[in-house]
């Protein structure tokens, strides 16, 4: 049974994510444990009926795994709404915390039929085609800051939106140690990262997303998206403007901060 409190500050988070507004912060009973932010933010899902983009991988960065006492990262739902073509602008409001360059994966919708074992090497007959991205991440709550990792995670993994660059074919590329670079020129910030930072590496942080689905039963009817991780952390947005992203061996996607 769903206590009350509960469902009410769900109903709440919920209402701000559909309608783009921000709200007071939801009290940290739902917050500070991961394990009550998954319920938290696995009740709130149930509440959406837009379409499902794909997922995300949150706090894929060991060392920040580390400051925060967690063993893991954390996956969330993302929804088509959310995710816009090359180029694309997006506005962002105070409480927006920074913009994050990754790898994303589009996966073949047969992954749901599939009952063995999941590992690294069997998981690539799955991935249709590779991409650059940039994801916008903040809250929708009046706060700043991450005290916990379950902060992101009750808030719907803290994804404000997602530009994806153009798409390659997968062809067993190699992710490891790529050189990556988020910059915007006309306020000369550059901030430069690695793909090894992502869980070890976006592979392993596809693997980990794919088998917590398994884990929760989760299906979808059509292809989907794996969000894997920044490359770069979380880069402050010091000023508007174009942020191009560069992946190394990847490709290259841009998107304007207004």
């Amino acid at each position: 049974m769903i206590n009350k409190n509960f469902d009410k500050y769900a109903n709440k988070i919920v209402n701000a994510f559909l309608k783009n507004k921000i709200i007071s912060p939801i009290p940290s009973i739902y917050t500070k444990k991961i394990s009550n932010a998954q319920k938290f933010r696995k009740h709130c899902e149930s509440k959406i009926f837009k379409p499902i983009a794909g997922f995300k991988a949150a706090g894929t960065g060991i060392p920040v795994l580390k400051k925060l006492k967690e063993k893991e990262p954390f996956y969330a739902t993302v929804y088509k709404h959310n995710v816009l073509k090359n180029k694309a602008t997006i506005k962002i409001n105070k409480y927006t915390m920074g913009i994050e360059l990754e790898i994303c994966y589009l996966i073949k919708s047969n992954f749901f039929n599939f009952d063995n074992k999941l590992t690294k090497n069997n998981i690539k007959k799955f991935i249709s085609h590779i991409a650059p991205c940039i994801e916008v991440v903040g809250y929708r709550q009046k706060k700043r800051g991450i005290k916990s990792l379950g902060d992101l995670c009750s808030d719907f993994g803290a994804n404000v939106k997602f530009v994806i660059g153009a798409k390659k074919k997968y062809k067993n590329n190699d992710v490891k140690n790529l050189k990556t670079n988020i910059s915007n020129k006309k306020i000369n910030q550059s901030v430069y990262g690695n793909t090894n930072t992502v869980y070890i590496n976006p592979m392993n942080s596809l693997l980990f997303v794919l088998n917590k689905l398994k884990k929760d039963q989760i299906k979808l009817d059509g292809d989907f998206y794996v969000f894997t991780g920044s490359s770069v952390g979380v880069v402050p947005i010091l000023g508007k403007g174009v942020y191009k992203g560069i992946i190394n061996k990847i490709g290259s996607v841009t998107s304007r901060i207004s």
